[in-house]
């Protein structure tokens, strides 16, 4: 894996090209979108490794975002255009706003988003003119903070689960408290227990290779995950499929209810696993007892 740290004015999706240029291969991916505009941490995957990403991108995320009061563009960033102007809000007006959206909301995704709508982006709907029906989807909002205040700016701290955004946050706050807006600027500080002070820059002169890190067991915690440890011959069946319940059940007390597992043979990572309802099953295995 490697954690990368994207400039603004890019796609996910460009930022991975020298990446990919200097592993030689197109076997990589990013675990979780920035805008264009936004900047931060990417984690990516590399070779068997993205087998993974669902672990990756299910995780939490912190941001700082900037908030222009008084218009609110199509894109809800600045790159699209003005829709709609009101007058901004007073700093006592936001700051009352702020707890409706703390907790689990009902939130609207953007229209232009990379949300599939019969068979095609949200985004590319929009741009020919449509307007996708974008249903709202239950997200949560674990922290919600005003760090400064500008008018007609405001620069927020974000913590939220998977699947928020901050685009949607900024325009839904603006009209709470009487007003319009759209995202200027957006930094994505965190993902999980990965930090952008961590993460590498393309561009910076430092060579990628150095920057990869095996999936071992610093990166489990980090993905707050709990993790078992087994011989190589149950290792041995687990690469074969067999049934889980045996060879997991003897081994020491693992959480309460629903969760996912890594299981380590030494130092290399060999299987997924997941407990649903008092039962193992498979997430992803390994291709042999190197690991991933």
């Amino acid at each position: 894996m490697l954690l990368l740290n994207k400039k603004p004015g890019l796609t996910s999706f460009d930022a991975l090209g020298e990446v990919k240029r200097a592993l030689g291969t197109g076997k990589v991916g990013h675990t979780g979108t920035l805008d264009k505009f936004a900047q931060g941490l990417l984690a990516v995957l590399a070779g068997k490794a993205l087998k993974l990403s669902r672990w990756f991108s299910d995780q939490s995320k912190e941001y700082v975002g900037t908030v222009c009061f008084g218009s609110e563009t199509d894109t809800l960033d600045p790159e699209g255009s003005v829709v709609f102007h009101a007058p901004p809000p007073q700093r006592e007006d936001v700051l009352q706003a702020l707890g409706s959206f703390t907790g689990k909301i009902m939130q609207e995704p953007p229209a232009y988003s990379a949300i599939h709508i019969n068979g095609q982006r949200a985004s590319e709907l929009s741009r020919k003119g449509q307007a996708p029906l974008m249903k709202k989807r239950p997200v949560e909002i674990y922290s919600l903070e005003l760090l400064s205040w500008e008018p007609p700016f405001a620069r927020l701290f974000v913590r939220c689960s998977s699947g928020t955004y901050i685009r949607s946050l900024a325009r839904d706050l603006a009209l709470a408290a009487g007003s319009r807006a759209h995202l200027t600027g957006l930094l994505r500080s965190r993902v999980g227990g990965f930090s952008v002070d961590d993460a590498w820059s393309a561009g910076a002169g430092e060579g990628t290779l150095p920057a990869l890190r095996p999936i071992d067991r610093h990166v489990i915690r980090a993905l707050g995950l709990p993790f078992f440890e087994v011989s190589a011959k149950d290792a041995e069946k687990m690469l074969c499929g067999k049934a889980l319940a045996p060879i997991l059940d003897g081994l020491p007390a693992a959480p309460d209810g629903d969760f996912s597992a890594a299981v380590f043979l030494e130092e290399a990572l060999v299987a997924m696993v997941e407990r649903e309802g008092g039962r193992w099953k498979y997430g992803c295995v390994a291709d042999s007892l190197r690991g991933f």
